[in-house]
C-alpha cells in the first residue's frame, strides 16, 4: 500500500507552466530535507534524453529529478509519445520504444498504460516522502476522460489531489481556471484542491478581486499568485519554447567580439535543448531562425535534432535553407548538425523507418558519408552528460570521426548523434575555441568557469525562492500528507 505523499500539477493549457511549477516544488522539498521525486505518467515531447540505465524518458523529467537531487529515471516518465507528424507518433514505455501509434489507436493501449503509470507512481510512494506529479496537456479534455493516464484518471486511481495552474500572461486565466473547474465531472472536481496563477506581472491587489469571485463561484481556493520570473530557458519542455527569434544568451563578452550563433527552427525539432548550452558562455548569442540572411550572417549555424529527418530536409529545401548552407559551407563558414541536423548533412538518406521513403533520397551533400535508419532505436547514455537516441546510423564515410569514434568533422563543418555534449564545459569551450578560430573571431574569449550545471541549479533555485515567496509549502505539505507522513516530514524540516 503506498504510504508517501503525491499531488498532480495539473494545467489549464499546454505550456501553462506545469513542468516549472513541478521542478520548483521538487527543489524546494529537497532543500528542506524531504525525499522528493517527480513523475509524469505521459508526456508528449520531442525533448528526451537517455537514462544511465539505457532507457528513453521527457527531458524535464530529468530536470526535475536532477532538483531532487536524483539521476534521471524511466520510472519518473514511463510513457512518453514522440510526434513524428500531425497524426503519428512513436510510443516509448518505460524507457523502450514498443511502435507508432495514431490519435485513434493509442486511445485503444490508455487503458493497460494506466495501469502501468499507477504501479510506477505506487513503487515512488514506497520510497519518498512525497512525490510531485506532472499532468499533461488539460484534465479538462473530457472526450478523452475514460481512457486518461495523466491527470484525473491517474489522481482517481492514486487519491491524489490536484492543483490547477493557469497562465495569466496568456489571458484569459479566469475563465481557463473556472472552465476547467465546471467542465469535469462533479467526482473529478472534488479533487481539485486549488488554483495557482502563473506568469502574473502587475498590482496583485487589482488581481485579488477576481480571485474572490472565482473562489466564491468555484468552492476553490487560489492557493498561490507566482510572478512572472525573467530568464528562464533551460532545458524547456518541448518545442513551443523555441520559437523563432527567441534569443538566447545575454552575458557581456569577455573579450571584443561576440559570437553569433543561429539555430535552425526545424517543424519537428528534438532536443532543442542542445542550443541552450552554447548560450551559457559569456559572449555567445543564439537565435532561433528560419531564414537564409541569418545563416548566411551568422557566425555558426546549428542544425538541431529532428523526429522527421526527411520531412524536415524537405522543409529547409522549400525554404532554400539548403542552398544558403551549401554557400556557407563552400566559405567555411562554421556548420554544426545534432542527430537529425548531421544525418541531414550527408550525402543520402536512406529512411524506410520514421518517413517510410521507398528509396534513398539525396542529403545536403556537406559531409561525404550515407545514413541509413535501422527499426531498432539506439539509446547510449555516455556518462558524461552527453547521449545518443536515433535510428538513422552511420553507413559508408570518408570523413574524419569527431568524438572518439563517433560523428564526423572537417574543416568547419562538425556533426555528431549526441545530444548534450556541449553541456560539458570542457567540451563546449574547445569546440567555441574552434568556432571563432573558423569565424576569424580572434576576439572571442571563452570562459574558464561558465557551468551549464551551476546555470541549470540556479535556475531551479530561482524557480524554488519564488514558489516559496508566494505559496505556503507547510500548508501545501499538510493538504497532501497522510498522517504518517506529516511526522517524518516535521522530523526532515
Amino acid at each position: 500500500m503506498s504510504t508517501g505523499s503525491a499531488l498532480l500539477i495539473a494545467g489549464t493549457t499546454s505550456d501553462a507552466g506545469k513542468s516549472v511549477i513541478t521542478a520548483g516544488l521538487c527543489r524546494a522539498f529537497a532543500r528542506a530535507g524531504l525525499r522528493v521525486a517527480p513523475f509524469k505518467a505521459q508526456n508528449m515531447s520531442n525533448n528526451s534524453m537517455v537514462t544511465p540505465d539505457g532507457g528513453e524518458i521527457g527531458r524535464a523529467q530529468a530536470l526535475q529529478a536532477f532538483a531532487c537531487g536524483l539521476a534521471p529515471s524511466v520510472e519518473f516518465n514511463p510513457i512518453l509519445l514522440k510526434p513524428g507528424s500531425d497524426r503519428r507518433s512513436q510510443l516509448v514505455v518505460m524507457g523502450q520504444a514498443v511502435g507508432d501509434v495514431g490519435a485513434r489507436d493509442y486511445v485503444e493501449h490508455r487503458l493497460g498504460l494506466r495501469e502501468v503509470a499507477t504501479t510506477q507512481l505506487d513503487a515512488l510512494r514506497e520510497r519518498f516522502d512525497v512525490v510531485v506529479c506532472e499532468g499533461a496537456g488539460s484534465p479538462a479534455e473530457i472526450n478523452l476522460r475514460s481512457t486518461d493516464v495523466a491527470n484525473f484518471g491517474l489522481a482517481q486511481a492514486s487519491g491524489m489531489p490536484v492543483y490547477i495552474v493557469g497562465d495569466i500572461d496568456r489571458g484569459g486565466v479566469l475563465a481557463h481556471l473556472f472552465g476547467t473547474h465546471a467542465i469535469v465531472s462533479a467526482e473529478d472536481r472534488a479533487l481539485i484542491r486549488g488554483f495557482v496563477i502563473n506568469k502574473f506581472r502587475g498590482d496583485p491587489s487589482i488581481l485579488e478581486p477576481g480571485l474572490t469571485e472565482l473562489e466564491k463561484l468555484t468552492g476553490v481556493q487560489t492557493k498561490a499568485v507566482i510572478p512572472y520570473i525573467d530568464g528562464l530557458w533551460i532545458d524547456a519542455e518541448d518545442s513551443l519554447q523555441a520559437p523563432v527569434g527567441r534569443v538566447l544568451g545575454s552575458a557581456p563578452a569577455l573579450g571584443s567580439q561576440r559570437l553569433r550563433v543561429a539555430a535552425i527552427r526545424l517543424p519537428r525539432i528534438s532536443n532543442s535543448t542542445d542550443v541552450e548550452a552554447l548560450a551559457v558562455e559569456p559572449g555567445v548569442t543564439v537565435t532561433w531562425v528560419t531564414d537564409g540572411d541569418s545563416i548566411e550572417d551568422a557566425d555558426l549555424v546549428v542544425i538541431p535534432g529532428s523526429k522527421a529527418t526527411v520531412s524536415d530536409l524537405g522543409w529547409l529545401r522549400s525554404r532554400g535553407l539548403d542552398t544558403a548552407l551549401r554557400r556557407r559551407a563552400g566559405r567555411n563558414g562554421p556548420i554544426l548538425g545534432i542527430c537529425g541536423g548531421f544525418q541531414m548533412m550527408a550525402r543520402s538518406i536512406d529512411d524506410p523507418v520514421e518517413s517510410r521513403a521507398a528509396a534513398p533520397v539525396a542529403g545536403l551533400g556537406l559531409l561525404d558519408l550515407d545514413i541509413r535508419f535501422e527499426a531498432s532505436k539506439t539509446l547510449i547514455n555516455h556518462g558524461d552528460g552527453s547521449y545518443e537516441v536515433h535510428h538513422g546510423q552511420v553507413g559508408r564515410s570518408a570523413e574524419t570521426p569527431w568524438i572518439g569514434n563517433e560523428g564526423a568533422h572537417r574543416g568547419a563543418l562538425w556533426g555528431t548523434h549526441r545530444h548534450g555534449y556541449l553541456e560539458n564545459d570542457c567540451s563546449r569551450r574547445e569546440f567555441l575555441t574552434a568556432v571563432a578560430g573558423a569565424a576569424g573571431k580572434d576576439g572571442f574569449i571563452v570562459s574558464g568557469d561558465a557551468s551549464f550545471d551551476g546555470k541549470r541549479r540556479a535556475q531551479l533555485d530561482l524557480i524554488a525562492d519564488t514558489i516559496e515567496s508566494h505559496w505556503d509549502l507547510d500548508q501545501l505539505l499538510a493538504e497532501v500528507s497522510t498522517p504518517a507522513n506529516v511526522a517524518r516530514s516535521a522530523a526532515n524540516r
